[in-house]
């Protein structure tokens, strides 16, 4: 078996909570989130290195593990440097030299698990930082493009942001192998 052969996430059983139906505007935003970052997971799971890095819709450069690692970035980037203004956050994957190395830049054989690590190491920060801070309404301490946003419009944004790109790993793993699923 080579590195290539071993799959990356574990089939898991689906254990996604159907969330608060009637839970205040903070427990429907932290439920979304937190179901939708659940789902990534699913979504690659019984998968090998290969399989993740492969872009199966040609001519996009997406790959399920691609989107891993723009979703690790986007975490930090939102609930690290917006929320609570963190200096010297590194990009984990993009740099000047390859803007789009979160998506290009994949190794399948010996990155695919660091990357999935990574994503859930940020998880773990991000998860702890959103639930330190409870006021939807007040600005973060950081600014998004130079304009003030509070927790609300960040929690909002993420849900956004996960549901197209888990509209997309949707397309590529049925690419991949036929599998469907919510």
């Amino acid at each position: 078996m080579t590195a290539d052969d071993v799959v990356v996430v574990p089939e898991q059983p689906d254990a996604r909570a159907r969330g608060p139906m009637t839970g205040t505007e903070r427990e429907v935003l932290d439920h979304w989130v937190d179901f939708y970052r659940d789902t990534v997971l699913l979504k690659i799971a019984g998968l090998d290195g290969d399989q993740l890095a492969r872009r199966p819709v040609p001519p996009s450069s997406l790959s399920l593990i691609g989107v891993v690692r723009h979703l690790t970035e986007v975490e930090a980037y939102w609930l690290r440097v917006v929320l609570l203004d963190e200096p010297d956050v590194p990009d984990c994957y993009c740099t000047p030299a390859s803007p789009d190395g979160d998506f290009d830049d994949v190794d399948p054989v010996t990155a695919a698990a660091a990357d999935v690590a990574a994503y859930r190491a940020v998880l773990a920060v991000t998860r702890g930082n959103v639930a330190a801070w409870a006021d939807l309404d007040a600005p973060v301490r950081g600014l998004r493009r130079g304009e003030p946003v509070n927790l609300r419009w960040i929690l909002t944004h993420l849900v956004e942001e996960y549901a197209r790109h888990l509209g997309h790993m949707d397309l590529l793993r049925e690419a991949l192998d036929g599998r469907t699923g919510y």
